[in-house]
């Protein structure tokens, strides 16, 4: 880091939370009317938003770091639940199943998981830092949201094509389903993104274009 950032582990700590959190409840599907939509529902589109306010404020080469954070620390939640799962239960207790149930993930599923955030992660912080330059910092409002359209739809079709879960016949219908509810989700909580982004620009001091950033994923440099 070039300087430091009072709020910026405050940012990173939400972030990664909201991944992991959301990532140890999608195993519940929740009716919402007549839709299906798992349970992450209610706090992965956290993820985004803390992404949105990431790269606006940080920029995306901060951003891009804290997204190879939350894959590994993601990574490191599903090792030690897999282990949890494999070591011997105690002889009083009668929920092993239960734990594998709720908590076990197939190779498959998991591999999508990852692979459907880190594109869609890296794309909605791509497309905002690129909408910060094109509008002049202008119209936060059309880059959050832009930015997450974009974002979201990506996982949702790789998540859903890659997992298997659903039949290709009924796969249009259940990306159109996540990809509405997040995206819907951000833009109801656009206030709440304003506000922190206001905070945050006014006490770290930073309001950050990423004119001559190296835009590689894979770059891990802050």
């Amino acid at each position: 880091m070039e300087r430091g950032y009072k709020w910026f582990p405050v940012v990173v700590a939400v972030f990664v939370t909201a991944l992991i959190t959301a990532n140890i409840i999608a195993v519940k599907p929740v009716a919402v009317g007549p839709f299906l939509v798992p349970a992450a529902i209610i706090i992965f589109p956290v993820s985004y938003i803390f992404g949105d306010v990431l790269t606006e404020v940080y920029g995306y080469r901060r951003a891009r770091l804290v997204i190879w954070l939350g894959f590994a620390c993601n990574l490191l939640a599903v090792i030690a639940i897999w282990i949890g799962g494999r070591l011997p239960q105690a002889p009083f207790w009668p929920n092993q199943a239960a734990y594998e149930a709720i908590l076990g993930v197939t190779p498959r599923i998991l591999a999508a998981s990852f692979i459907a955030y880190l594109v869609g992660e890296f794309l909605n912080s791509f497309v905002l830092a690129k909408l910060k330059i094109a509008t002049q910092g202008k119209w936060l409002w059309t880059r959050t949201i832009s930015s997450t359209l974009i974002g979201q739809l990506a996982d949702s079709v790789v998540f859903l094509t890659l997992a298997g879960i659903f039949p290709l016949a009924q796969l249009p219908r259940a990306v159109a389903t996540q990809w509405l509810a997040k995206s819907i989700y951000e833009a109801l909580a656009t206030p709440l993104t304003y506000a922190v982004v206001a905070f945050l620009k006014r006490a770290e001091r930073e309001d950050y274009y990423d004119y001559d950033t190296n835009f590689n994923p894979f770059r891990l440099e802050a």
